[in-house]
């Protein structure tokens, strides 16, 4: 239903529009008052990079933070990522993600970018407290910031917003009545636009995501999706219907596919009941971390990497890599 309000095909948005109102006014205002140093934003010593988006739900932001550490260490600079850490609570903040940490108390997605990419990632409310933590743990070049384009506390360098190539930003309007946290017209504002899926425009960089082997959440075995047999699929991410996509472009035909919400808890028991006898259970790597602790042996995840092209590419990489020399 909310996908129908959003995209403008059911009249019910006109009901929530005062609302969206409201919503726009207190965004803008927000943003105002740090834009006139009304209230105190802060500068840490080295350079921000922002990857956000413009609308509620997930857009692919993961993926492009993940891809952004793996190619700043290739060029053999070393950034570290913070994050707000949507869905785990931890018993105190800033929170060093370690191989000990849950996705209970840091949340999924630091959880994950810590174990693919092996960077320092911390996770905080306030960004800057977890700046602080990481930069307490070693010299560094860059801090990547998972979200938090909104978050005018933090200063940045640079602004990266990731759009969902084929939703792209609905109705337009603010939340509630639409998917949007800033208009559109704040694009025209950030140093780079990523459209994951869809048709990129000549000025945006396009994304596709490319999965790999799949792989056993138990043993680590690795295997073709394809010949994985009679397969289920389950996503619990900001929009289950692109992981379902991707499987059928990659020729893998889920006889059935169930979506979850976004930062789902699962269980060994929920996820059990999903499986007739000879099934396979096929998930993505966000979900992977999260039933690590009571995986069976016919669970398996899909890695995807970000793929991008355009360009306006390696100028993007070329620009942060001249700013972190720069500062250092």
């Amino acid at each position: 239903m909310i996908e129908r309000i959003w995209s403008g095909h059911s009249p019910l948005w006109l009901l929530l529009w005062p609302l969206s109102l409201l919503y726009g006014a207190i965004a803008s205002l927000i943003r105002l008052s740090y834009r006139r140093g009304w209230r105190k934003s802060w500068r840490a010593p080295l350079p921000v990079v922002v990857v956000g988006n413009l609308t509620a739900g997930g857009n692919g932001k993961t993926p492009v933070v993940i891809w952004l550490v793996e190619t700043l260490q290739q060029r053999g600079l070393r950034a570290g990522v913070v994050s707000r850490g949507y869905g785990g609570k931890a018993d105190h903040y800033p929170l060093l993600v370690t191989a000990q940490t849950s996705t209970e108390q840091a949340g999924d997605e630091p959880v994950l970018i810590a174990q693919r990419t092996g960077a320092l990632v911390a996770v905080a409310p306030k960004r800057q407290r977890a700046i602080e933590a990481l930069l307490k743990q070693g010299s560094l070049d860059v801090i990547i910031t998972d979200d938090g384009l909104q978050h005018y506390a933090l200063q940045r360098d640079r602004e990266i917003v990731v759009v969902d190539g084929v939703r792209r930003f609905g109705n337009g309007w603010w939340l509630p009545a639409g998917p949007m946290r800033e208009r559109a017209d704040r694009l025209r504002q950030v140093d780079a636009v990523i459209i994951n899926g869809g048709e990129a425009r000549p000025e945006e960089i396009a994304m596709q995501l490319q999965p790999g082997l799949a792989i056993n959440l138990l043993t680590g075995e690795t295997c073709p999706s394809e010949q994985l047999g009679a397969v289920v699929a389950m996503a619990g991410i900001g929009h289950p219907p692109r992981f379902f996509t991707t499987l059928k472009q990659h020729g893998i035909t889920p006889v059935a596919e169930i979506a979850f919400a976004d930062h789902h808890a699962y269980s060994k028991d929920e996820l059990t009941r999903l499986l007739q006898s000879g099934q396979q259970l096929l998930m993505t790597e966000k979900d992977a971390v999260k039933c690590r602790l009571f995986a069976q042996p016919n669970w398996w995840y899909l890695p995807v990497d970000a793929h991008l092209t355009g360009k306006a590419v390696t100028p993007l990489l070329d620009d942060i890599e001249q700013l972190c020399r720069r500062i250092s």
